[in-house]
Order: structure tokens, then C-alpha cells, then sequence
């Protein structure tokens, strides 16, 4: 078993940045590919970001586009997912998983079985 550990959401101004980490415990998480989400209060799940294994091919929703970056720490076991210029919305709480083939990401996340506590990334003047 994998257990993944979010950190480093917040609060922040807008045009401000966030350095999010997806921990991995128990294994090498260089072994699996890993996706971003993100779920604000009354809206549906998506698809942030994504990394793959094979190739290290990374995937960013078109919002996100331009100012997100994920990319991996092998020496700290975890996934980073570094948020720039961030606009004034929402909270969402950004949650990590292992997405084989990062097929969560591309297909949608309604189906996925099972979610970590996540961390809140919160926008405000």
C-alpha cells in the first residue's frame, strides 16, 4: 500500500504562488504516475496536473496552463506541483493520488475510489 500525504496549500493573495507536495510513504513513488485534483464546495472534482512513469510526460488542465509546473523530488520520495499567478476564486482543497497512465486525469476524476485529506489552497485580497 502507497499512502500519500498532501501539504503546503494555504492562504495566498491573488497573483501570488504555492508550492504543493504529494508525499509517498512505503514505496518509490518514481514507480507510479500521479495526478493533481482539485474540488471546490459545490463543484465537481477535476483534473489539475499529471505526471507520468514511463517518460515523466507531464499533462496540465487548459486553466491551468502556462502557470502550473509538476515535476518530481525523487531524493524526498514526492510529486510537486508549483502554482504561479494564481487568480482570485474559490478554495479548493487540492488532493494527489497514483493515476496509472494518468488516466484519471485524461478521462475525468467522478470514478475514482478513494481520496486523502487533501490540503486547502485559498485565494484572497
Amino acid at each position: 500500500q502507497v499512502q500519500l500525504v498532501e501539504s503546503g496549500g494555504g492562504l495566498v493573495q491573488p497573483g501570488g504562488s504555492l508550492r504543493l507536495s504529494c508525499a509517498a510513504s512505503s514505496s518509490t513513488l518514481d514507480y507510479f504516475a500521479v495526478g493533481w485534483f482539485r474540488q471546490a464546495p459545490g463543484k465537481k472534482r477535476e483534473g489539475v496536473s499529471c505526471i507520468t512513469k514511463s517518460d515523466g510526460t507531464t499533462h496540465y488542465s487548459e486553466s491551468v496552463k502556462g502557470r502550473f509546473t509538476i515535476s518530481r523530488d525523487n531524493i524526498k520520495n514526492a510529486v510537486i506541483l508549483q502554482m504561479n499567478n494564481l487568480p482570485l476564486e474559490d478554495p479548493a482543497v487540492y488532493s494527489c493520488a497514483l493515476d496509472p497512465g494518468c488516466f484519471f486525469f485524461r478521462i475525468g476524476p467522478a470514478q475514482y475510489p478513494t481520496w486523502g485529506q487533501g490540503t486547502q489552497v485559498t485565494v484572497s485580497a
